[in-house]
């Protein structure tokens, strides 16, 4: 393995192995994962036109042994899908932050009474039965409330929390939003660094030689300007997927993040102390 490409998979992987470690998923269990996955990604990515992928070839892309590639072919793949609350909550705040009925015009969620006895209303009622009459919106608040996604006031008026429908307890929620996020996020850059065209957007600031209190002023100007532009983009998306519902060809999906780190928010300092490389703005 070149020197570079080391580099970059230990720097990238290191708060991975510090989240399984956190959770109790030993290295043998995660070897395990990754050797199915390598097996899943030589099978899917790299599939050669109108040819078989055999063992061989299989066993040449991943280095794993075709004895072991056999027994991955009849292993069933798990393929999970989001919690819940996740994929129907997502939607309901979507809307909340896009559609102007339910919010300003900075994209800012609105107090929605619990329901309305005008059925033309706004009312968190009505918002969740827009998205979806499968679900009960009193089964939604109830749960939303658990895992601290939204709140009542003493008026019993709904609120959202805007820092873009992140659960703040339920740990399936937090581990399903950590894989799809950086999951997305690793692809935009995997696509750049293989000289994907056009090159993605992933693009980031950096800057050392900063005090804690400095840190935390860009940490507050950095989220008030990501959530505008989340917002931003929110309001458009919501638009545009109305506009395309029907087509044949609306298939696509897209994600969009921000994110802002600073060492002394580090659980633990990574090898060689502080980034000396990075003292200024870069892309």
């Amino acid at each position: 393995m070149a020197p570079a490409v080391a580099g970059a998979l230990r720097r990238a992987l290191r708060p991975v192995v510090h989240l399984c470690i956190a959770l109790g998923v030993t290295y043998p269990t995660l070897a395990r994962l990754l050797r199915s996955l390598f097996f899943e990604v030589a099978l899917e990515d790299f599939a050669l036109r109108d040819r078989p992928q055999t063992d061989s070839r299989l066993s040449l892309l991943t280095g794993i042994h075709r004895k072991e590639i056999r027994r991955l072919r009849e292993e069933p793949r798990e393929r999970t899908g989001p919690p819940p609350v996740v994929s129907l909550g997502a939607q309901i705040a979507a809307r909340w932050m896009a559609d102007p009925r339910y919010s300003d015009a900075e994209g800012r969620p609105r107090p929605l009474p619990r329901r309305s006895d005008d059925p033309q209303a706004p009312s968190f009622e009505r918002l969740v039965e827009e998205v979806s009459r499968d679900i009960r919106p009193r089964a939604v608040l109830d749960e939303w409330l658990r895992l601290g996604a939204a709140r009542l006031d003493e008026d019993g008026y709904v609120h959202l929390d805007a820092e873009a429908f992140v659960p703040r307890t339920g740990m399936d929620e937090k581990l399903f939003y950590f894989g799809r996020n950086v999951g997305d996020h690793a692809a935009a850059a995997t696509h750049n660094v293989l000289d994907g065209r056009p090159p993605l957007l992933e693009r980031a600031v950096y800057y050392d030689r900063l005090s804690p209190e400095s840190v935390r002023r860009l940490a507050t100007r950095a989220r008030e300007l990501a959530m505008r532009a989340l917002q931003a983009v929110n309001r458009e998306a919501l638009e545009l997927q109305e506009r395309d519902a029907g087509r044949a060809d609306a298939t696509e999906r897209m994600s969009f993040g921000a994110y802002f780190f600073g060492t002394g928010m580090r659980p633990t300092a990574p090898e060689g102390g502080n980034d000396a490389e990075d003292d200024g703005a870069k892309g």
